[in-house]
C-alpha cells in the first residue's frame, strides 16, 4: 500500500533528507556551539550575557535536526547505522555528553551569581568544544571510511582516534567559531560586535587552512576520489565548487571589515554549504565509505515508503516552528536577562 519504489528512488530521497537535516543542524547548532566556543574570550561579563541571550531562544530547538538525521539513518539505512555506530560509539557518547553539559550549564548559569556562574560559564565552553570536536572527528572518519568485514564493523574501539580525524575535529571547532562570530556580528552591537568582527577575521584563516587540508587529503587517500575530481571532463564540472568557495572567503573578508551585519553570516553559510557539497560529491554513492552504497544499506521499500509519509507530514511542521521562532526573536540582543 505504501510502496512507492516503483516510481521513486527511495534510498536517494532518504539520503537527501538525511543530508539536508545534518546540514541544517550544522548551520543552526553550529552558531550556538560557536558562541560557546568563543564564550570565555568575550571582552566582558556584559558581552557574555549578550551572547547567551542571543542564542537562548534557539539552542535547544536547533538540536531537533541532529535527532532527525540520526533517526533517519537508523530507520532508512539500518545496515549503515549498524556499522557506523559501533565504529563511533565513544565519539558519539562524548559528543552527547558535551551537548548535555552545555544544556545543563545554560540553564544553571541564569540562576547563579559570582564564582558559581564562572563555573557554569566554563562548563558551557567545555561542553561546546567537546561536542564540536567530536562531530569533526566523526566527519573525518566517515571521509576516510571504516573497516568492514561482511556486514559489520571490523575495526577497533579507538580506530577513530587518528591524525586526520583530529585535524578535522580542530577544523570544525574553528568553523563553528566562525559561524558563531558572524552570528554575533548580526545579533549584537557596540563592543560585542566589534570583538566578534575581530574574532571572525582571525578564525577565518584557520577555517581556510582546515578546508585546504581536507581538500588535499581526500583525493590523496582514495584513487576513486582523485579520479572523480581530476579526470576529464569532471574537473571542469566540479571546478566551480573550489572557485566559489575562494570567492566566498574573499567576500567574507570584505564584509567582516565593513559595516555590514547580515552578509558575514550568510557568506559563512555559503562556505559551509560548498564544503559540504564537496564532501558529499566525493563519497557519493557510498553511505558507508567505501563498502556499502545507499541502495546496499537501504531498508525495505515498504518501510521507507511508510516513513516518508510521516516525514512529509512532520517536516513542514518542524520547518514552520523553526522559522517562526527565528521571526519572533529577530533583531538585536541585549545583556538584560529575559530568559
Amino acid at each position: 500500500m505504501f510502496d512507492f519504489s516503483s516510481w521513486l528512488d527511495l534510498p536517494l530521497i532518504w539520503a537527501g533528507l538525511i543530508a539536508a537535516a545534518i546540514f541544517i543542524y550544522v548551520l543552526l547548532d553550529g552558531f550556538d556551539l560557536g558562541c560557546g566556543i568563543l564564550f570565555p574570550f568575550a571582552p566582558s561579563d556584559k558581552s557574555r550575557d549578550t551572547i547567551m541571550n542571543s542564542i537562548a531562544p534557539f539552542w535547544d530547538g536547533n538540536e531537533t535536526w541532529l535527532v532527525l538525521g540520526g533517526g533517519g539513518l537508523f530507520a532508512a539505512f539500518p545496515l549503515a547505522y549498524a556499522i557506523l555506530m559501533p565504529a563511533f560509539y565513544l565519539p558519539v557518547i562524548l559528543m552527547l555528553l558535551g551537548l548535555i553539559l552545555r544544556g545543563v550549564a545554560f540553564e544553571f548559569r541564569f540562576k547563579t551569581e559570582g564564582r558559581d556562574r564562572k563555573l557554569w560559564d566554563l562548563s558551557f565552553h567545555v561542553g561546546s568544544m567537546l561536542a564540536a570536536f567530536m562531530q569533526g572527528v566523526i566527519l573525518g572518519n566517515i571521509v576516510q571510511g571504516v573497516d568492514v568485514a561482511q556486514r559489520s564493523f571490523a575495526g577497533g574501539p579507538l580506530d577513530w582516534a587518528n591524525g586526520f580525524a583530529t585535524v578535522t575535529g580542530i577544523a570544525l571547532v574553528f568553523g563553528y567559531a566562525l559561524i558563531g562570530a558572524t552570528w554575533l556580528i548580526w545579533k549584537t552591537e557596540n563592543d560585542t560586535q566589534i570583538w566578534a568582527r575581530r574574532i571572525a577575521s582571525y578564525v577565518s584563516a584557520y577555517v581556510i587552512l582546515g578546508m585546504l587540508i581536507v581538500s588535499v587529503y581526500m583525493p590523496l587517500s582514495d584513487a576513486r576520489i582523485e579520479t572523480l575530481w581530476f579526470s576529464l571532463p569532471n574537473i571542469f564540472y566540479l571546478a566551480p565548487i573550489p572557485i566559489l568557495t575562494l570567492a566566498a572567503f574573499l567576500l567574507l573578508w570584505r564584509t567582516i571589515h565593513s559595516s555590514r551585519e547580515v552578509s558575514p553570516f550568510l557568506l559563512t553559510m555559503v562556505i559551509f554549504l560548498l564544503g559540504y557539497v564537496g564532501v558529499l560529491i566525493s563519497i557519493y554513492p557510498w553511505i558507508v565509505p567505501f563498502s556499502f552504497t545507499l541502495w546496499d544499506a537501504a531498508a525495505a521499500a515498504t518501510s521507507q515508503s511508510l516513513l516518508l509519509i510521516g516525514t512529509a507530514v512532520l517536516l513542514p511542521v518542524i520547518l514552520a516552528y523553526t522559522a517562526y521562532s527565528y521571526y519572533v526573536f529577530r533583531g538585536k540582543t541585549s545583556d538584560e536577562m529575559h530568559y
